[in-house]
């Protein structure tokens, strides 16, 4: 299997696993632990593991890189999941999911403008079409009655797309210098410190001792296979293809968090441990949701071998 091949296998793997955060957290915020508490504990786990990998087998950087590495820290990590947690909270999920739908663009014209990367039709034909099938599949979920999302949610989660967009962007060129672990080690050691502020009173007020072993299993899964595994992957991948295929495999999580969700309700959620009430269709409109974002990907990952 070539670098390639295996980048696209890692991508799919990280929206694989986003998708299925979408079921876990919904189970821990806010009863368990509050979002910036969560936030400081995920970045703060992964802090842990990024050092210890890289630890393996030490890398040193040049100082002229420390800027984009804090910017990265900035995008990527702080802002980025900040507002993405708050603005979720402020807002209702399909409000938060079409907005989303909104950072493969953005990818694509800060790509272009930051890095000089080629927008050509076939880029934009693929775009296109898994923003079509993404906004689709959300809309064929019925909204809850009387539910609403406020202006600043809505603004909040914005601004994680377009801050998610920068990241993407920005931690290409270090991508061409150094191994992906050691890239996340310095961006998540900046990020710690951006991100403790906030989320301190939060996870120091969790009740660790009532945690039942479900809920641990939920916590572990968010810090090691959402935080450590899903950025270390998704920026490896960066180092192989362009950040306009990373953008648009976010249009997979839609369609895989409501396929997880549809097996999770099968398994059902009261054997798990993990509070919540799930809803999930799966039939005809969702398969074909399924095969436009694919489509859709399929052309973004041409063009970029085009190239």
């Amino acid at each position: 299997m070539d670098r390639i091949a295996r980048a696209h296998l890692a991508l799919f793997a990280v929206n694989f696993i986003y998708g299925v955060n979408y079921v876990v957290a919904k189970g821990l915020m806010p009863q368990v632990i509050g979002p910036s508490g969560f936030i400081l504990l995920r970045v703060a786990g992964a802090l842990l593991l990024f050092w210890m990998a890289w630890a393996f087998r030490p890398e040193r950087i040049d100082w002229s890189d420390l800027g984009r590495l804090a910017l990265c820290a900035l995008f990527g990590v702080a802002v980025n999941q900040l507002m993405f947690f708050h603005g979720l909270m402020r807002t209702t999920p399909i409000n938060a999911s079409i907005i989303m739908v909104a950072t493969p663009i953005l990818v694509l014209v800060l790509a272009a403008v930051l890095i000089g990367e080629r927008i050509t039709q076939r880029k934009v034909l693929g775009v296109a079409l898994g923003a079509g099938g993404a906004l689709t599949l959300i809309f064929l979920k019925p909204s809850a009655a009387g539910q609403s999302g406020s202006t600043l949610g809505d603004l909040f989660i914005l601004i994680n797309a377009t801050s998610y967009g920068l990241y993407l962007v920005m931690v290409k060129p270090l991508m061409r210098k150094y191994r992906a672990v050691t890239v996340m080690a310095w961006s998540f050691l900046i990020g710690s410190i951006l991100v403790l502020p906030f989320g301190w009173t939060e996870l120091a007020a969790v009740q660790w001792s009532v945690l039942t072993p479900a809920l641990w299993s939920a916590l572990l899964f968010v810090v090691v296979m959402v935080t450590f595994v899903a950025y270390l992957l998704n920026t490896w991948a960066l180092g192989v293809v362009s950040p306009s295929v990373v953008g648009t495999y976010i249009y997979m999580q839609p369609l895989l968090a409501a396929l997880f969700t549809w097996v999770f309700v099968q398994v059902g959620a009261d054997r798990l441990g993990i509070p919540g009430h799930y809803d999930a269709t799966l039939g005809w409109p969702q398969l074909l949701c399924a095969a436009a974002i694919f489509i859709g990907v399929h052309l973004v990952s041409r063009a970029d071998r085009d190239r």
